[in-house]
Parts: structure tokens; C-alpha cells; sequence
């Protein structure tokens, strides 16, 4: 069977050419200063390569073939408290046990191997395309060894050597455990009622007698939750906010274990990721390892999740180029009409765009990672005093990076997992009967790639997280807006090159699209304002702004901005890309072509939409208030 990393050129790219390497190693091996680190860069990425390829050719041999069984086995909770999976799920993961790969971005002087974050999620994008309920169970072994250390480097528990590199942790003991592949952690926020909705969450944690923290509570819906160590987000002040949040590590004992404090009461049935364990987890009284201070369990989780989205990016991508692949596969096959279907001028147009579509989320996610990476690593030499000579530049730059990274992470999870459920449907339609029956596997992809828009937070939550930042950057400086708009604009019409003009042309409509939501908020805030007494209507215009209310022109509109916002950052990096090296520019061209047009109709939709329905739910939410409000004024007293 082929490898999955060999046998994908659009992914070497990024390997072999884009990726700026020499400084990523660099700040990956603070500087080379380390005694066991690799000579130069050349030598690390190398061993990038080699770990490429390893697990491009595991994927391909072991996983793949056991996709079909791991959906039959499925995760199951036995009489004893215990999780099992199938001989499909045993066999992979003792196996990736004996090739000790869960260090993988843990730091070297703690036994791990030192890669970059960016090797992890394509390591990550290689496992989704043989099996995403894999991939997600790997995530979670190697992902938590990496957070821990992070967060002993956070709070200043680590120990650091002479070039700033960490010796010792305060979790080093599950660390170690969690490398040796014999335990894995969790990332434990959702609760029924407390989904997007964190400041909801019931969960409690209080210090005992002896000063040892202890949680109780239940999340649900936590994938891998049957493993040792559970990052839980608890409250430790009796309030509804994000600031009442703290960040704990509670280790479970075995199951069926006397002292067990924590347990899962219930593995969930689900259409799809069946080898992967969705768990509800019950902590009672669990004794528990604070992270940071109390009240920052929701900014410590942030680093968490931003990474876990970017994640869930090139997980998408990952399941949309094993779509591609078997739609390719299949229509090149299928024969109807005197010739094969791929020649069919309809199953044609799929295919490319199918093909060029995730070849553009593949250039976003790779973009957002290196901003996020780039940005972690340079914070973090700064601090210790290593970043560069000129400390006033390299904040700057950090904040460039970090601005980077927050605007296109919520981008990129967004249009990967709706693209991939996009892709995972036209595979099945090409398929067509075939497709809908379980003797292939294009039905199996298509109910993998369901929960994609959902955990992790949903689409919608990452359309509103990207409307609250562009609409807050252009509120923040509107003559600096105005002055984009306006480039864009010009742009758009003075650019000699078509791509050029093609990719300011979608740039110009998306700004064109916040311009409109924002005058048409004001216009609406003003319509309020303007009834208020005159002394307050200046208060009223400028300072009493309720987000719920005032905005709801933009919250309707959401999920199409980040649709136009998504496309423009994808045509920008392809572009940027196609500037540099002149083999990308038909990727840029064919995605434009296809972006284009999508930008415009959701402009159109923004611009000239939207009115019916926002009457319809005030006059709802007015109907509420009046039938909560009693009749017969002040002292009426109802009876029921």
C-alpha cells in the first residue's frame, strides 16, 4: 500500500519548500545550544522527514486497512468501570506504544522529542486520513504530554537548565507515563447545560482541611475520557463568569480501584468516530492539581483549545483527502455511458473541486500553525531572555503573530470541518447507490465527518469569534479600516495581474460586507438612542451597548462573513504562496475561480438579507417579556 506522506505532493510542499525551517528549528532548539541537539536545522529536518514517512507508512499499513473494523468494533464500557475497544483499536495503539511516538513535542531533556508543534499536526492530518477516531485518540496521548509541560513552564514550576531548556516538571511523573504510551488525558469542560456556554458550568472545587483541592461534578461529551489524566475546568468562586474558572489535572485511578474518586458512568453511542471514546466522566470529591492561579482556568484552557482547533483543522483535511482519494478512485472506475465517470463533465467538476478545496484549507491550516507556533516560541525566548538583540522588534512581532494566529484559528477549524462534511457528500454522490450502503466506506467517512462542525467548538461559535474580531479591530481604528477598504478597492481595479485583482476584488467585498454591518448597527443603535432623554442620549449612542441586542444584525449575519472571511484568507495564502513559487499559482487560480463567486453571493447576502427574520425574533422576545410582565401594574399579585 502507498504512503500517506510520500504520496502526497501538495503536502511535501509545504515540507520541502514553504515551511521557514532554520528559525523554527531554531527557536524549537533554543538556539542549538542544547548538548543533544541536532547539528543544524538540515539535521532536524530530517528527522522530521523520517517520522513523516514512518507514520505515513504506518497509517498506510496498520490503520487504514482497520477503518472499517474500528467503526464495527467500536469503544464500549465493560461491567468492571473499564473502557475497551476491539482487537482493531489494541492492535494499532500497541503498536504506536512500541514505536514511542507520544513524546513527540515533549522538550528532549525530558525524554521526549523535541519536534516542532508543526510536525505534530501534520503527523495529525496523516492519522485522519486513514482513520479520524484514531487520529483523535492519538491526539490526546501526545497532546497531553506536550500541554503539561507547557503549563509547568506557565506557572513557573519547571525547572530550567542553563539555555532555558526544562529538566524537570511538576507533572514529569505523568508525563513519563503518558510517553511509555500507558495512560492519556482529556480535555474535560462540556457539561449537560454548559456547552459554548462555559460560565454555566456547575462543577465545583473547594480546598479541604488539609489544603488539597478536590473536584466534584460531571462532564460529558469528553473524548478519550477514559484515560488518567483529565484537564477539568471547575469553578472555585460562586458566580456565572469565565473569571469564576480554574484549570485542574485530576488523575483517576484504575477502574474498579477503591480510592477511584473520578470514573466514566457511560461511554456514548454514536454515529460515527466509533473508535474513538466520547465519555461522561463523574468526579466525586476527586482530589485535584490546580494549574496556575484560581480564576485563570479559562485563559489556561485557551491554549489548549486554539491548538485542539488548529487540530481539528488538519483533521478535516486529513478525512477530505482520503474523500478526494476514494471518489477519485471510484469515478475512475465506474463505467457508464461508454466511458468512466471521472470523464463525465459533472463528476469532472467535483472532483476539482473537491481536489483544489483541500488543497486551499490544507494552505490556512499550515499558515495559522506556523503564526501560533511562531508566536508561542518567540514569548517564551523573550521571556527567558533569548528571542534576539532587539526586544522592542520582537514584541512587535510577537503581537503580529498572536493577531495572526487568533483570526484565522477560528477560520480554519470553520471551513475545514464544513468543507470536509461538503466533500465527505460528494464522495458518497459520486458513488451514488453504492455510496449509501456499507459495502464501501464513503458512508462511513460521511458519518465521521459530522461531528467535525460540532466539538471543539461548533461552526457557529467560530463564525461569531471571528465576527467579534474583525468587527472589533475595525470599531478599535476605523480610519485604519476605511484606509483598507479603500486599497482594496483600488486594487481590485489597478492590478495588472488577474490574480492579483481576483484575490482584492474578494478582499474588497468582505470589507465592503463589515462596513455594511457596521453602519447598519449603528444606524439601529441610534434609532434607540435618539428616544432616550436628551441628557442621556449621548450615554445611550456611545457607552450603553448590549452585545445580545445591539448587534444582532452581525449575529445573523455570522456564519456568511466567515464563509467570505475564510475564502479570502485561503485565496490570500495561496496567493502569497503563488508569488513565491510559480507551480502554486493553478492552485491559486482554480480555488479563486471557485471562491469568487461564493464571496459574492454571500456579500449579496449580507447586504440584502436578513430583515424578516430579525422582525420575527424581536417580536418573539417582545412577546416574552410582555407575558412575564404581570398586569394591574406594581402590586398585582398573581395566583396560579
Amino acid at each position: 500500500m502507498a504512503n500517506f506522506y510520500s504520496d502526497n505532493d501538495d503536502l511535501k510542499f509545504y515540507v520541502d519548500h514553504y515551511i521557514d525551517w532554520p528559525e523554527l528549528v531554531d527557536l524549537t532548539e533554543l538556539h542549538f545550544n542544547a548538548k543533544d541537539a541536532p547539528k543544524d536545522w538540515k539535521e532536524a529536518v530530517g528527522g522530521y522527514r523520517d517520522v513523516l514517512e514512518l507514520v505515513g507508512q504506518f497509517v498506510a499499513d496498520e490503520v487504514a486497512p482497520r477503518a472499517r473494523a474500528l467503526d464495527a468494533e467500536g469503544m464500549h464500557l465493560g461491567k468492571d468501570g473499564a473502557v475497551q475497544g476491539g482487537p482493531a483499536h489494541e492492535t494499532i495503539f500497541a503498536a504506536l506504544k512500541e514505536m514511542g511516538v507520544y513524546g513527540l513535542c515533549v522538550p528532549r531533556e525530558l525524554g521526549g522529542m523535541n519536534f516542532p508543534t508543526m510536525v505534530y499536526f501534520l503527523v495529525n492530518e496523516l492519522f485522519a486520513r486513514g482513520d479520524v477516531s484514531t487520529m483523535t485518540h492519538f491526539a490526546f496521548h501526545t497532546g497531553t504530554a506536550a500541554i503539561l509541560t507547557h503549563y509547568s513552564l506557565h506557572e513557573g514550576s519547571a525547572k530550567l537548565n542553563e539555555v532555558g531548556a526544562p529538566i524537570s516538571t511538576r507533572f514529569d511523573a505523568a508525563i513519563q507515563e503518558i510517553m511509555a504510551g500507558n495512560a492519556w488525558g482529556s480535555m474535560d469542560l462540556t457539561e449537560p447545560g454548559a456547552g459554548s456556554d462555559l460560565a454555566q458550568i456547575r462543577t465545583r472545587a473547594r480546598l479541604d482541611a488539609n489544603g488539597v483541592w478536590r473536584v466534584t461534578g460531571n462532564k460529558i461529551f469528553i473524548t478519550s475520557g477514559h484515560g488518567k489524566y483529565h484537564l477539568v475546568l471547575a469553578k472555585t468562586e460562586d458566580q456565572e463568569s469565565l473569571e469564576a474558572l480554574s484549570l485542574f489535572v485530576v488523575p483517576t485511578a484504575a477502574a474498579g480501584a477503591d480510592r477511584l474518586k473520578g470514573y466514566v458512568d457511560r461511554v456514548e453511542e454514536k454515529i460515527g468516530h466509533h473508535g474513538s471514546a466520547t465519555c461522561s466522566v463523574q468526579f466525586e470529591d476527586a482530589e485535584a492539581m490546580l494549574i496556575g492561579a484560581p480564576g485563570e482556568g479559562f485563559k489556561l484552557m485557551l491554549l489548549l483549545m486554539n491548538n485542539a482547533r488548529i487540530g481539528v483543522g488538519f483533521e478535516g483535511i486529513g478525512l477530505s483527502e482520503a474523500a478526494v482519494r476514494m471518489a477519485r478512485d471510484y469515478a475512475a472506475s465506474r463505467r457508464t455511458m461508454g466511458k468512466t465517470i471521472d470523464s463525465h463533465e459533472l463528476i469532472a467538476d467535483y472532483l476539482d473541486e473537491m481536489e483544489t478545496t483541500v488543497q486551499g484549507l490544507r494552505a490556512l491550516a499550515v499558515e495559522g500553525a506556523i503564526a501560533e507556533e511562531m508566536g508561542t516560541r518567540l514569548e517564551y525566548l523573550h521571556k527567558q531572555g533569548g528571542a534576539d538583540k532587539n526586544g522592542a522588534d520582537t514584541v512587535r512581532r510577537i503581537r503580529r503573530l498572536k493577531r495572526r494566529a487568533r483570526l484565522v484559528t477560528p477560520l480554519i477549524k470553520f471551513a475545514s470541518a464544513e468543507f470536509a462534511v461538503w466533500i465527505a457528500r460528494m464522495n458518497m454522490q459520486i458513488h451514488g447507490g453504492y455510496g449509501y450502503v456499507r459495502d464501501y466506506d464513503a458512508e462511513r467517512l460521511l458519518r465521521d465527518a459530522l461531528v467535525l462542525p460540532i466539538y471543539e467548538g461548533t461552526s457557529q461559535i467560530q463564525a461569531l469569534m471571528a465576527l467579534k474580531d474583525h468587527l472589533g479591530a475595525a470599531v478599535k481604528s476605523p480610519q485604519r479600516f476605511l484606509q483598507k477598504l479603500a486599497a482594496a478597492k483600488l486594487e481590485a481595479v489597478s492590478s495588472r495581474d488577474k490574480l492579483e485583482r481576483t484575490y482584492w476584488t474578494m478582499r474588497s467585498q468582505c470589507y465592503s460586507a463589515l462596513q455594511h454591518i457596521l453602519l447598519r448597527t449603528a444606524r439601529d443603535k441610534w434609532s434607540t438612542a435618539i428616544s432616550a432623554p436628551l441628557p442621556r442620549f449621548l450615554d445611550s449612542f456611545l457607552k450603553e451597548w448590549d452585545p445580545r441586542r445591539d448587534f444582532s444584525y452581525g449575529l445573523l449575519h455570522a456564519e456568511h462573513l466567515a464563509r467570505m472571511l475564510a475564502d479570502v484568507e485561503i485565496a490570500g495564502a495561496l496567493l502569497a504562496q503563488a508569488r513565491r513559487f510559480g507551480e502554486r499559482r493553478e492552485i491559486a487560480l482554480r480555488f479563486m475561480e471557485r471562491a469568487e463567486p461564493r464571496v459574492h453571493y454571500n456579500w449579496d447576502l449580507v447586504v440584502h438579507t436578513g430583515e424578516r427574520v430579525l422582525g420575527k425574533v424581536r417580536r418573539a422576545a417582545d412577546a416574552a417579556r410582555a407575558s412575564a410582565t404581570p398586569t394591574g401594574g406594581p402590586d398585582a399579585v398573581t395566583t396560579h
